[in-house]
């Protein structure tokens, strides 16, 4: 789809409440995935597959290294799609353990003029059982995912430990990683969770269940400092990646910003990257380091990636640019990695801190 079909199709969809577009748009991935000459069609339009792209991580291989950030796909209902869109993974999510309606409506909100989203959302999803489903339909599905997991809302901080241990339980044998979600600000209490204690337990907990790689999902709201102790801490005890950042709750990025949710995209970028590459310059070369928040074109995936990512996660800016931002990326990488003399993906990553 040109850049031209999908702003006429854009202006149609921005008609719609944003849960609503959010609707109609699982719908078309829903199609996507079940209709064999559609899914080949847009693969071969939009999947850049490139040895230049490829890379090993956590015992799969990644075609390329631009994935679907957790929080559009909340229940796995879309995974045979992805490829569709051109995206080397995908991550599902955030599933709690037993179903929930999330957060009052109205809470999804377009900031159109910033290229960015504001949300309230609050893990809105089916379960852990329904997207345990989901994922025995695609357990041999060659895509690496990642499960995104959170607690429930009405499970009280001295017991959240309870809530992962049930999701590492229902999940340890699916996946390609699982990802320990305590940075989303729409969940009372949730960001409380953000400290040694509570990390040293939880993964205590979750490698004593499973052998999948466990990474921790934090927030841009923190110094700099204590961004990069507590993910010190959470190497120490078993992460095997880390991924920066989640939506941010700096309403002062903009006038247009409700006083509640988390905004991401355009108005995240830079507020991201400082928190990434703070942690890069401590942990690169230590763990698997994942960027997200703001990443919107090739130029910003690549200074990311340069800046120690090895993976990077898109979400807002799909909204606003189309089905063809992952297939632009991708080739735009392939070039810009060319021009500085790289002939892999490998000699990329983290060239900013050799």
């Amino acid at each position: 789809m040109s850049i031209c079909n999908y702003e006429n199709m854009k202006k149609l969809m921005f008609k719609l409440t944003p849960e609503n577009a959010h609707t109609v748009a699982g719908w078309g991935l829903t199609i996507i995935g079940n209709c064999p000459p559609l899914f080949k069609f847009m693969v071969k339009r939009n999947f850049v597959d490139n040895d230049i792209l490829k890379q090993e991580l956590f015992g799969t291989t990644f075609h390329n290294p631009v994935g679907l950030a957790a929080g559009f796909d909340k229940n796995g209902d879309y995974i045979k799609a992805m490829p569709a869109l051109g995206f080397g993974f995908t991550e599902i999510g955030t599933v709690t353990p037993k179903p929930q309606p999330g957060n009052p409506k109205p809470r999804l909100f377009r900031l159109i003029d910033e290229n960015s989203i504001q949300n309230a959302m609050g893990f809105n999803n089916k379960g852990s059982y329904y997207m345990l489903q989901r994922l025995k339909k695609v357990k041999f599905f060659n895509l690496p995912i990642g499960i995104n997991i959170g607690k429930n809302k009405v499970t009280p901080e001295r017991e959240a430990l309870k809530d992962y241990e049930v999701l590492f339980r229902a999940f340890k044998d699916y996946g390609t990683y699982i990802v320990i979600n305590i940075s989303s600000p729409n969940t009372p209490g949730l960001r409380d969770l953000q400290n040694e204690t509570f990390i040293n337990e939880v993964f205590k907990i979750g490698k004593s269940i499973t052998k999948k790689p466990i990474l921790l999902k934090i927030a841009p709201d923190m110094s700099r400092e204590d961004a990069v102790n507590l993910c010190k801490t959470a190497v120490k005890a078993g992460a095997s990646g880390i991924i920066a950042t989640n939506t941010t709750i700096d309403y002062s990025l903009t006038p247009n910003a409700k006083d509640f949710g988390g905004i991401s995209g355009e108005l995240l970028k830079e507020k991201s990257f400082e928190i990434f590459e703070a942690i890069s310059k401590e942990l690169f070369g230590k763990t698997v380091l994942i960027s997200a928040g703001g990443i919107d074109s090739a130029e910003e995936a690549y200074r990311r990636i340069k800046a120690g990512a090895s993976l990077v996660q898109v979400y807002s800016a799909l909204i606003y640019k189309g089905p063809s931002l992952v297939r632009d990326i991708n080739k735009g990488l392939i070039m810009l990695m060319k021009k500085d003399g790289f002939n892999s993906i490998y000699e990329a990553i983290g060239a900013d801190r050799k």
